[in-house]
């Protein structure tokens, strides 16, 4: 290979071919948000590690199979929220213990940050209220939200992974935004208007 570096396309069409490096490449392309979008599904961090090896192996797998019809990333989410998916339907049922604290999430959020130099510390405290307040939706709003605001995907696209069609997503992805704003408003001071 000559020059800089190779396209994502050009990775593709090595990886299709059967060539291990190309689809390497890919793989660290994408690993990190593949990563965080199962840890945004409801994965911890041990069950995200071990549901990534499985959506790659499964995209090494079934790559003869893409057609490119939605961009690479996107079918990667796919993959990772079927994965995803699988793993959460063989949990075991949470068992219900009464804790006033644990029933009202916003008592278990912290208080509003103040502004100040510490912003990396907020930032990094806002990461763990939105990954609690992400874990307190229910899966398909949780799904909705992770999607479209996190990770960007259109309306379009996002629907298609989960399978659902554009309308029912929006209801789901509109449910999800005012939980989450009903769980962050205290944390965020959110506005009105």
């Amino acid at each position: 290979m000559t020059g800089g570096p190779s396209s994502e396309g050009e990775l593709i069409a090595r990886a299709r071919d059967g060539d291990e490096e190309a689809f390497a490449e890919l793989v660290m392309l994408h690993a990190d948000r593949v990563q965080a979008a199962l840890r945004r599904f409801g994965l911890d961090a041990n069950e995200a590690d071990e549901v990534a090896q499985e959506v790659f192996l499964r995209a090494w797998r079934g790559l003869p199979r893409f057609e490119g019809r939605a961009q690479f990333s996107t079918w990667l989410y796919r993959i990772a929220f079927n994965e995803a998916q699988r793993r959460l339907s063989r949990r075991p049922p949470p068992r219900v213990v009464a804790d006033p604290e644990r029933d009202d999430p916003i008592v278990s959020l912290p208080e509003s940050p103040s502004l100040g130099p510490e912003a990396q510390t907020l930032g990094h405290e806002f990461e763990e209220t939105l990954e609690r307040a992400l874990d307190e939706l229910p899966t398909e709003w949780r799904a909705a939200v992770v999607l479209r605001d996190i990770e960007g995907l259109s309306t379009h696209d996002a629907a298609e992974i989960v399978g659902i069609g554009e309308a029912a997503f929006k209801s789901r992805l509109h449910r999800g935004r005012m939980q989450l704003r009903a769980l962050l408003g205290p944390y965020l001071r959110l506005e009105e208007g």
